[in-house]
Order: C-alpha cells, then structure tokens, then sequence
C-alpha cells in the first residue's frame, strides 16, 4: 500500500465515505502512515465520524488528542449540533475557552444557535460579547445568528440595532428581520423593512413572503395579501404546503373564502393543517354547514381532526345552537387529543352560546389550570345569558388568582353587566379599569358602556360618554346608542346617531334595517322611504328573520313569511295567547312596554303577514309551551334583538313560571 504522503489528500477521501467501516479503514491507515499527528487531518476525522452519526467515534479521537486545535473542537461542536444536542456544543464551547483556544466565527455561530435552542437569552447575549472583544461583530455569520437569538426570544429592537451596525447584510438576515417583526406582531415594521429590502436591490424568496403573508393577516389588509400572492406567482416563487396554507389562512381570515377554497384545490398534498386552516375560516366566517361538511370530508380522506379543525367545528356548533354535536366534539377532543387550554375555552364558548350554562360551568370548573383567556370566556358566557351578578362573582374569584385583569376581561364584564341592567355596577367597574387598573378604554369598552347606559334609557348621558371619547367614535358605538334611542323614544339624539352609522358602515344591510326601523319608531316616513330606496339601489335585500330551535334534540326552523312547519297553527295559537297574557300581566308600561316598543314596526308588518319568526325569537320559551317539559334552544340571525335578558327573565317570572315550572330555558341572543 503506498502510504498517503500529503493530508490535502485525505479530506476529500474521508468526505467520499458513507458508513462508520470506511471511516475505520482510512482511521487505521492515518495511524499507520502518521498522518494521525496532523491536527487539520484529525479534525477531519472526527468531522467524518460526527457525519455517519457515530458521535461515540468521534467522541473517542478528540479525547486522544493532546494538543486539541479549533478544527478538533469545531469538529465536536458541529457533530453536536447537527444532532441537536444544544446543552452538549456550549460545554465544549466552554470547556474550550478554558483551556485557551481562540474561538473562531464556526465555534461562535453554533454556539449561539444552540443558545437559540435552548431560548437562553442571557447565554446568548455573552457569547456575542466574547465575539466582539475578539474582532467577530462584524462577521455575517455570527451577526446573523445573534439577530435570530433577538428575533426568536422577541427583542426586535435588540436585533434591530445589531441588524443596522452590520456593514454587509446578507438575504438571511434581511428574511430574519421581517419574518422576526411578523411574528411578533408589528407587522407596519416588517413591511416597511420589506420595502427597505427592495430599495437594496435584495429579492424576497419563499420565506420572505411568508413573513408578509402574516403580516397581512395581522393588519387584516387583504389588498396586500392579493398583492403578496401575485408577486410570488410572477415571480415563478415556489410555493409548498407551508406558503398555500399560509396563503389559504390568509384569505379565509380576510373574508375571501372562494380564493381560500381554490388555494386548498391546488394543494397536492394536504395535511391536517391545511384541512384545519379551511375548516376554521368557513366557521370564523359565519359558514357552519359548510366548516362542518369539510370535517366530515376530512375524515373521508383519512385525515385525523387535529385541534384547530375541532375548535373550528365547536365554532360551528355554537354557531348553529348544535349542542348535540358539539357535545360528540366535546367527547373525541377528551377522550384522543390533549384538552389544552384553547379547547377548554371553545368548549366553555360553545357551550354557552348553545344555551348549557350550566355544561360551560362544569368543563370550567374541571380545568386543572385557567389563563385569562378561559376566565374571560366563562364571564362573557355569564354575560350573554344576562347573568350579571353571576359574572361579577366570577371576576373577583379571578382577581384572588395571580391573574390580572386585562381589556378582554373588562370588556366582558361591562357587556355582561349591561345584558343584566345593572347600571350603577357597570360605571363602576369602568371607572375602577381607568383609574385603578391604568386600562385606558378601547372602542368596545366605550361600546359597553353606551349600550349599557341606552338599555336603561339613560341615553342623554350615554351621548355625554361618546362626547368624552379621544378618539372618533366608531360603528358599533353608534348602533348601540341608536338601539337605546329606538327602544325609548329619543327621536333628536337618534337622527344624528342614525346618520353617523350610514356614513361608517353605508354598505352593511343590518344597519340599514335598523336606521329604517328607528325611523318607522317616530313615524318619519319619508326617512323610512329614503333608506329603503337606497337600499334598493344599492341591490342591497333584507335577510329575513330567522329562529332554528333545538326542541329535545330535534331541530325546528322558522323564517318570516313562511308557514309550511307542520304545527304552525298550535305554534302560532300558544303565541297569540301569550301575547295576551303578557299585555295583561304588565298594565303598567313595565318589562313588556319596552319590548313592545322596540318591535313595534316589525310585529305590525308580521301580524299583516300571518309569520311566527320574529317573535319566537323575541321570547323562545313561548315556543317551549307547545312542547311541555321540553328542553328548548333557540339560535337567530337577528343582528339586534330589541330586548335584553334581563327584561326577558322578568317578563318569565310573571307568565311561563307559575304555568311550567318544570321547563328548561336557556335564553340565547
């Protein structure tokens, strides 16, 4: 055998072999030859042994060397990290700096990444000082790794101020910063950084686009998402299962569910992801038989539901008053997958929202650990059945826990105190969030508040309480206001608040139904016939009126203007004696008066019409009495419902209870 006489030789023969027997023979010929002595050839070595898995190997001839180069320890370190053993690179990186080797820009790149690994912030950060103090803070390589430790532990403006010292800045780094902001919800940032990246004559590639898919979706631009999707398929970028889903996610959660639907066609191979991410915009959409039949096609397919296609279809359920089926979902996600947090809570919402109060409690109460997110939901459940005190309660059982209250907190308890009537309660806890808690008002708490105020007819102090806001006003704040003036007669305050709904929302039909109602309320006919001619010239028609109940399991559908259900005259019959017995149950103007002021217009219209829909959703029980002792539910589509759960419960306790004690209710707006 003639003997290798120079080691530039052995590297690539070493590279050339692909199990741990080539990798011996050419070890024992080194020994044999002297080539052993040759730290860049022993590094070799142990890199080969390290790439064939055999840690052990490489391990054994690290430990033989008596004088260790970097080339050994980078051999090590590498062999390491490419096994993702991230504890097991910083002990050599360590061990290394103890006994006086000068790390080079491999030994620092990897022993930030494995910092990455392990989320050791603080690990990382003194690795990076070391590299600077020996001359590496302007070396790409380990600049980069240091910006995606920022980036991955969420320290932006860290990672910002090493990305801008860097004197070159490769497509990496560029990626790494705008999927970074992305990801930790500033997506302006990651956008404009984007455009920065243009004016640098830098291409974006898959990743890239990615970030900005995202970003899209957290500023909810879906003119940008149309951009980004085009770009990349101009640009011939490719595309895999990450990006179309990521794409298919995007348009379902902007409301464009048919570029969703053609997205999902085009992808060869899906996964339980992708299933999940359609399945979930058709429920977020409002689109419950359609998320529910794509479960089932799932399934057909062989795919296993995973956690986001469940949450989706119990979305679904309590989107259709399914208790039924949510409560099968109930059972698979207890019985195959992990009840996490985010179930627990879309159960407890499903529950609530299908009218089982007391089923939403019960899976809360069982929850070995609650976040805020899962007190909230159990207070805003509280809430939507008009359980004010009841929420209350709950909210300061929260605040005994390490948890504090946060704006989705408050904003569940104000909504839930305004379903109850309780006034005095409300403007006390809003007081308490601003001066207490230093949450400063959103929107939606201001949109509480109003609606709170306008129930009780407090509408003159609900305006002061707009008139006080920072900002503009937004929709929901003026519904709300205009809801109160419609409901107790306040003609001048509602005009204004009518006009400044049509100018938010001019193409949203429900507020056109109900500016139209308002007007009808005070006998302006020619406002009425003015929003009525530009609903019909804008193409816009009115959805009509729709109530599906859930009697004993068993689902009954009444839509306005219909009469073909099989016991329409005995339904419409327990109504009209209702409607009797309420009017004389309530002499003086008390919880029915309000009720009837606010459905004045639309029961007109319906009595001429001979339909049932509006007011089986006014009070669903009436309904339970063509069905004694049934258990009923009752789901909508009305966007306003004209009379809270606090009036409904007392206009109960005068009629239906002394007549049916034994009936179940479970009043759902």
């Amino acid at each position: 055998m003639q003997p290798l006489k120079w080691p530039k030789h052995l590297k690539p023969l070493l590279f050339a072999c692909k199990d741990k027997k080539s990798i011996a023979k050419i070890h024992a010929i080194m020994i044999l030859t002297g080539l052993y002595i040759h730290k860049n050839s022993v590094g070799n070595l142990i890199a080969s042994y390290a790439r064939v898995g055999d840690i052990l190997s490489a391990g054994k001839v690290f430990d033989k060397l008596s004088n260790k180069g970097v080339d050994s320890w980078n051999a090590m370190i590498i062999a390491y990290s490419r096994k993702k053993i991230p504890k097991e690179v910083l002990g050599f990186y360590h061990q290394m700096i103890l006994e006086g080797i000068n790390p080079d820009s491999s030994t620092f790149t990897l022993a930030i990444k494995a910092c990455v690994s392990l989320m050791d912030l603080e690990m990382g950060e003194e690795i990076w000082r070391k590299a600077v103090d020996v001359g590496y803070q302007n070396d790409v390589f380990v600049a980069s790794s240091v910006l995606n430790l920022y980036v991955k532990c969420g320290k932006m403006d860290e990672a910002m101020v090493v990305f801008n010292k860097m004197p070159r800045k490769d497509l990496v780094c560029w990626t790494t910063l705008v999927t970074g902001f992305a990801q930790s919800g500033r997506p302006r940032e990651a956008i404009d950084l984007y455009r920065k990246m243009q004016t640098e004559r830098m291409e974006g590639d898959g990743v890239v686009m990615l970030g900005l898919i995202q970003a899209s979706v957290n500023l909810g631009d879906s003119k940008l998402g149309l951009t980004i999707h085009g770009y990349m398929i101009r640009k011939g970028l490719p595309m895999g299962l990450v990006v179309q889903t990521s794409l298919l996610d995007m348009y379902a959660k902007n409301g464009y569910l048919e570029y969703a639907s053609r997205v999902f066609t085009k992808i060869p191979s899906k996964n339980d992801i992708s299933w999940g991410a359609l399945i979930s915009g058709f429920a977020q959409n409002g689109f419950a038989r359609n998320a529910l039949e794509l479960l089932v096609e799932m399934q057909g397919y062989g795919f296993k539901p995973d956690l986001v296609s469940l949450v989706g279809a119990l979305l679904a359920c309590s989107q259709g008053g399914l208790l039924k089926l949510g409560k099968s979902i109930h059972g698979y996600i207890t019985r195959r997958l992990d009840f996490e947090l985010v179930s627990d809570t879309a159960v407890i919402d499903m529950y609530a929202k299908c009218g089982a109060l007391s089923y939403a409690h019960a899976v809360f109460n069982r929850m070995d650990s609650r976040d805020k997110i899962s007190w909230n939901a159990m207070i805003a459940s509280y809430g939507v059945h008009g359980h004010g005190k009841e929420a209350l309660s709950l909210f300061f059982q929260m605040t005994k826990t390490n948890l504090k209250p946060d704006h989705a907190t408050f904003a569940a308890l104000l909504s839930a105190l305004g379903h109850s009537g309780l006034v005095d309660e409300g403007q006390y806890w809003f007081n308490v969030m601003v001066n207490e808690y230093n949450i400063q008002p959103t929107e939606k708490h201001y949109a509480c508040m109003v609606d709170l105020l306008a129930r009780a007819g407090l509408v003159e102090e609900a305006y002061e309480l707009i008139d006080s806001m920072n900002n503009e006003p937004g929709a929901a704040v003026w519904v709300a206001l205009l809801s109160g003036c419609r409901n107790h007669g306040k003609p001048s305050i509602g005009q204004m608040a009518a006009k400044k709904v049509l100018e938010l929302n001019p193409d949203d039909l429900g507020i056109h139904a109900l500016v139209s109602n308002f007007f009808a309320m005070g006998n302006m006919w020619d406002e009425v016939a003015a929003v009525r001619k530009l609903m019909k010239e804008t193409g816009m028609k009115k959805v009509p009126g729709c109530s599906v109940l859930d009697v004993n399991g068993k689902l009954h559908a009444f839509l306005k203007g219909d009469k073909s259900h099989h016991e329409y005259e005995a339904i419409a019959s327990a109504l009209d004696k209702l409607d009797r017995e309420m009017r004389l149950h309530d002499q003086n103007e008390g919880s029915f008066m309000l009720l009837l002021a606010s459905k004045t217009h639309g029961l007109k219209e319906d009595a001429e019409a001979g339909t049932i829909a509006p007011m089986c959703h006014t009070n669903k029980d009436c309904l339970g009495k063509c069905y004694p002792g049934c258990d009923t539910n009752c789901m909508c589509n009305f966007a306003q419902c004209g009379v809270d759960a606090f009036n409904k419960r007392s206009l109960q306790k005068k009629v239906l209870e002394p007549k049916s004690d034994d009936l179940k209710r479970t009043p759902q707006h």
